[in-house]
Order: structure tokens, then sequence, then C-alpha cells
């Protein structure tokens, strides 16, 4: 990952910086991996992340269908 500074604007490099990392998910993946987390609670979160991705995919499917 890179982010350039142009015009000695660091402002804007530093909301580039924290849009790319939020979109990889960096912040999410420290926050999982702060505390021990059983492989049972781990299944049962990603199952349930799984399901809102399919949940919001098929309304998205949904909606473009409609137009």
């Amino acid at each position: 990952m890179e982010v350039k500074v142009n015009a000695n604007n660091i402002d804007r490099a530093l909301k580039l910086l924290k849009r790319e990392v939020e979109k990889e998910g960096l912040f999410r993946d420290l926050k999982n991996k702060r505390f021990y987390e059983k492989p049972s609670v781990k299944k049962r979160r990603k199952q349930r992340e799984a399901r809102k991705r399919r949940i919001k995919a098929s309304r998205y499917r949904r909606a473009q269908k409609r137009s």
C-alpha cells in the first residue's frame, strides 16, 4: 500500500491512507486479534459475517433488476 503526498498536503494523504486501511480491513483484523477468540466463536462470527454479505448482495441484485 502506498500513499503519495502532493504539494505537502499531509492531511489529504492521511485521509487517503485511512480510507485505504479501512478498505483493506486492517482495523477490523487488529480489533479481532486483540484478544483470543475460541474456534467455535470464530466460526459463528464468520458465518454471521457471510450471512450479512449474502443478504447485502441479494439486496443489491434485487435493486439492479428493478431498474
